[in-house]
């Protein structure tokens, strides 16, 4: 058989040409001008990569460092110095380190055990009880927060002010104003990471390792302790690390419930900061040097998770067509559930019809009777110009972000996955690198850039928070792209440019449909967090720029709770709605 065989195209326009297997001769020039286009607008979408990431990521990063240790052009660490080593700095970052690590060591118990629960276990009701254990995740925690101080409060919370009433207490019982209290509503709102990573590793795993575990006489404990968790090892490192990513950036559930207490971490020092100079850059360039630590504490934790995942091997998924088998709870499957069902109201009913409930009362503090309830806040928010001007913003916002992450997400990811140039990693790093830092560095790194030091002034205008939404969420729309990109072989775009289509062509009919459906995933994997955001968007709103969380955040600093509240449940509505669509859309997935 010769191995230099012929065979002849014909493309749609009926030219015909010779082409050989093995080393071409005779390329017409048609062919060869169309490789040079393909060539061109390979290396436009490589350039076009590189200069947005290096304008939206790494100008904010480097800005942070300069403006740390340089003074107009001069080498200078006093203020990082005078910043740092402050008592109350440092009294702000043991509160960080304390809470984010606490919010992390049982958020990852927690998510850790009901992802063995729900993934593992013949408990009834799994599927709902799934879909309810994701609810955490799709609202603020500060959110959360509001509804716990509201009950908790020891100044004046609902079930303090009752408890005394009824038995005569002189002293409130409770008090969520404290650092166990940022604590445990952080552990509510954040433990679906490890949840979310863990029950679908759990779901993935070769059931004979467990089997053979078993045969061999462990128990079920002994399994578990020296099977299970070190084969999920990577999902449980992936979610906790999430954790504290976001434990330590998080601005609103310290802020709710710290300040009344001087209780302070870092990103609320940062805004305090900023706040007191009024925006100026003495109080900007303090904050960058406290969002110097904050970054020195994030890369620690991904060097131990480094640390960790070097240390085994974690195969769990060996190609079989097979599911691990549930294990029996038997008598403890309804103690279990009931266990399950009061976590879920605990975290999830009662904070909502908290918030629900003071949204129609006439003034904090009120029973809760019908002549106290009413519909006044809702109508009054509703006629607000700066909260339909909030609403109207952050609709904005989330909208082009998502739609503008989604283009920009793909163009990278097909870079990385498909043209590969060099220095790919590093494309790929900076893609990533926004999410792997906190939302507040990453805020102050965007005021440094766009606040007129390179000639642009974005500052207290929208623009300049779009600009931090598409540093911070693009990471969702490129992960969510490459991971379809990578189930498209080469060979269909191939086929299409052999039939005459350019590349333009076969990017637009073949490789863009087949991934629609990762597109549109990742289009509201940035739309829903986009429309609760508040770390991030509370240091760069200005006067005309207020989005929905910095709106419902101002409305409870300056006492109109049941305004905030009001204004918290037309949100909830907001993002059950987008959720809802989210489901319609994507829920056939799997089978595009």
């Amino acid at each position: 058989i010769r191995r230099q065989r012929q065979m002849c195209i014909r493309d749609r326009y009926g030219w015909r040409w010779t082409m050989k297997f093995g080393k071409s001769s005779g390329v017409p020039s048609d062919l060869a001008a169309l490789d040079g286009k393909t060539l061109s607008l390979d290396k436009a979408m490589t350039m076009v990569s590189f200069v947005l990431l290096f304008f939206i990521v790494f100008i904010p990063i480097f800005m942070i460092v300069y403006n740390a240790f340089f003074y107009e052009g001069q080498f200078d660490t006093e203020m990082f110095k005078t910043v740092v080593f402050s008592a109350d700095n440092i009294a702000a970052m043991t509160n960080t380190i304390i809470i984010g690590f606490a919010v992390t060591i049982f958020g990852t118990i927690v998510g850790l055990f009901y992802a063995w629960l729900l993934g593992r276990s013949d408990i009834p009701c799994k599927n709902l009880m799934r879909a309810l254990f994701m609810i955490p995740y799709m609202f603020p925690p500060f959110f959360g927060a509001m509804a716990w101080d509201m009950l908790l409060s020891g100044r004046g919370g609902y079930v303090n002010t009752w408890l005394m009433n009824t038995f005569g207490i002189e002293t409130s019982l409770f008090n969520i104003n404290s650092l166990g209290g940022i604590i445990f509503v952080e552990v509510s709102y954040y433990f679906p990471f490890v949840f979310m990573q863990v029950v679908s590793a759990l779901e993935r795993m070769d059931p004979t390792l467990e089997e053979s575990a078993r045969i061999a006489g462990a128990s079920q404990k002994t399994v578990i302790r020296k099977i299970t968790i070190p084969l999920v090892t990577p999902a449980i490192s992936a979610g906790a690390l999430l954790i504290l990513i976001s434990s330590l950036a998080h601005f609103g559930v310290p802020a709710i419930l710290g300040f009344s207490k001087q209780i302070y971490t870092l990103p609320t020092v940062i805004y305090a900061y900023i706040d007191r100079a009024g925006g100026s850059f003495d109080g900007i360039r303090q904050g960058a040097a406290l969002s110097i630590l904050l970054v020195f504490v994030v890369a620690m934790a991904l060097i131990l998770q480094k640390v960790v995942l070097s240390s085994g091997s974690f195969d769990i998924i060996k190609g079989k067509s097979m599911r691990p088998t549930l294990i029996k709870l038997r008598g403890a499957k309804y103690p279990l559930l009931v266990l399950a069902i009061m976590t879920l109201a605990v975290i999830v009913v009662v904070p909502l019809l908290m918030i629900f409930l003071e949204g129609l009362v006439r003034a904090y503090g009120l029973p809760f009777t019908p002549e106290n309830l009413t519909l006044d806040n809702f109508r009054n928010i509703l006629i607000s110009k700066a909260t339909m001007d909030s609403i109207t913003n952050s609709l904005f916002l989330s909208v082009t972000a998502g739609v503008l992450c989604m283009f920009l997400g793909v163009m990278v990811a097909y870079v990385v996955i498909k043209i590969k140039p060099k220095g790919k990693e590093i494309l790929e790093m900076l893609s990533v690198l926004p999410y792997s830092i906190p939302g507040t560095v990453l805020a102050i790194g965007v005021i440094l850039s766009w606040s007129g030091a390179l000639e642009v002034n974005l500052y207290n205008t929208i623009w300049i928070i779009l600009v931090a939404y598409l540093a911070r969420y693009l990471s969702f729309s490129m992960k969510s792209a490459s991971a379809s990109l990578q189930q498209v072989h080469p060979s269909l775009e191939e086929a299409a440019r052999a039939s005459g289509a350019s590349h333009t062509e076969s990017l637009k009919d073949i490789t863009l449909p087949l991934i629609r459906p990762a597109m549109v995933a990742g289009f509201f994997l940035i739309f829903l967090p986009s429309m609760r955001e508040l770390t991030t968007s509370i240091l760069l709103y200005g006067p005309y720029s207020r989005t929905l969380g910095v709106q419902i955040f101002a409305l409870r600093d300056s006492g109109q709770i049941p305004q905030a509240s009001a204004l918290a449940a037309i949100a909830i509505v907001i993002i059950i709605v987008c959720n809802f669509i989210v489901t319609q859309i994507t829920k056939d997935r799997k089978g595009v």
